[in-house]
């Protein structure tokens, strides 16, 4: 279903400051031309440059979850705030190269743990995004469990992911970000 965005994104021409900012947000190289969420961000060029780094580490080698378990992560979260533009651009860009079937695909946006379908190490992950989404928090047991398969550091940055992919689903959901037409779209019986 198409909707009108509440924030309309930036159109090119852009001035030489808004190139630069939106060629910061995209891979380097890129034939395609900045996301709609990128060019949504870029009406605050103030807040676009401050909200990047944060964004960009999250998506690098640096990070400390693998990228497959960071792409369940942050389609899980995506998928329990509803957010179908990040969702679809998250599973249509990187899913396969994270290695996700269609089973795990499915699997992100499907009410409980199917059977099956994660390691151990990754339905811990989406029953930390649950619980997060849930109650906001995690409780005494799940922490034990992940304790006893993440590090310290591991688990930190899994915090930061989940609060990332809700702020980024809030401002996607709430400015109706218009749906890249290459991105999966996400079915309507979500996680929530």
């Amino acid at each position: 279903m198409a909707t009108t965005p509440r924030i309309a994104p930036l159109v090119a021409p852009f001035t030489p400051e808004i190139e630069a900012e939106l060629a910061r947000w995209m891979p380097p190289g890129s034939p395609m031309p900045p996301l709609a969420l990128f060019r949504t961000l870029a009406t605050d060029p103030p807040l676009a440059q401050a909200m990047h780094p944060l964004g960009s580490f999250l998506l690098s080698r640096r990070f400390a979850l693998p990228l497959r378990e960071r792409e369940i992560v942050i389609a899980r979260v995506c998928a329990r705030c509803g957010s179908d533009y990040e969702w679809g651009v998250h599973v249509a860009a990187f899913g396969a190269a994270a290695g996700l079937g269609e089973a795990q695909v499915t699997a992100t946006h499907a009410p409980g743990l199917p059977a099956g379908v994660w390691s151990m190490r990754e339905e811990l992950l989406v029953r930390a995004v649950d619980e997060l989404h849930e109650h906001g928090r995690i409780g005494d047991a799940l922490w034990d469990d992940l304790a006893a398969q993440f590090d310290q550091r591991q688990l930190l940055e899994l915090l930061v992911l989940c609060g990332w992919y809700h702020l980024i689903s809030f401002v996607a959901n709430g400015a109706r970000v218009e749906h890249e037409a290459w991105a999966r779209v996400l079915p309507e019986e979500s996680a929530d």
